[in-house]
């Protein structure tokens, strides 16, 4: 998993409460199991002008040439509710999007995010939308940046907001870690044990 330090980026505003996972990705867009090919159908119903075409809606936000090269996205409350389908973080993902900001996350969703290494950023809302009429001014000029190190998102001179991201979940984006590697950060203590309980109970263990 690509680790997430510091990033500034071009943000676009998708200030609507409770997006769910499937205007995220609708069903009839997944047609993979795998974690690629998933970004053309990335808010399909929205980005395109006809279920199951591809002819641009040009006012949709992500079809504007000043959001083009979007990282960033700041959301509305309960941002990703809906079904459990990792296939909706896939697609954000890779489309190129790095940090969802929002007053709010499903929290399977917001899980999904840190185990695929997008950074889910609580703030409350009317920093969202301080933010949005910022970068709404000059999208490309004026650019947000997401601190995962010091757990901040600042935005020109006087836009400075901290935000609070769990031990583990922190670690494991600032590392680049999925559950597995984090687990194998605790090798030695975990074949300490193993050892120990070896000695104590070696019934357990004989043909392994």
């Amino acid at each position: 998993m690509e680790a997430f330090t510091v990033m500034t980026a071009v943000a676009a505003p998708m200030l609507r409460d409770n997006i769910d996972t499937d205007i995220i990705i609708p069903s009839r867009e997944m047609k993979t199991v795998s974690k690629t090919g998933l970004s053309a159908g990335l808010f399909a119903g929205w980005r395109y002008t006809a279920i199951g075409g591809r002819e641009p809606n040009i006012e949709f936000v992500l079809n504007q040439p000043a959001y083009a090269g979007t990282r960033i996205l700041l959301g509305g409350s309960n941002f990703g509710c809906g079904s459990s389908r990792e296939h909706a973080v896939w697609a954000l993902h890779e489309y190129g999007i790095r940090a969802v900001l929002a007053p709010s996350f499903s929290p399977i969703f917001q899980g999904n995010c840190i185990r695929n290494g997008i950074v889910p950023v609580t703030l409350g809302a009317v920093d969202i939308a301080a933010l949005a009429a910022y970068v709404t001014e000059a999208p490309q000029e004026h650019r947000v940046t997401v601190d995962l190190r010091n757990c901040e998102v600042t935005a020109g001179a006087q836009l400075r907001y901290s935000f609070a991201l769990e031990g583990e979940a922190r670690e494991m984006l600032l590392e680049g870690l999925d559950a597995i590697d984090l687990t194998f950060k605790h090798r030695a203590a975990i074949q300490q044990f193993i050892d120990q309980d070896r000695r104590v109970r070696p019934w357990i263990y004989q043909g392994a």
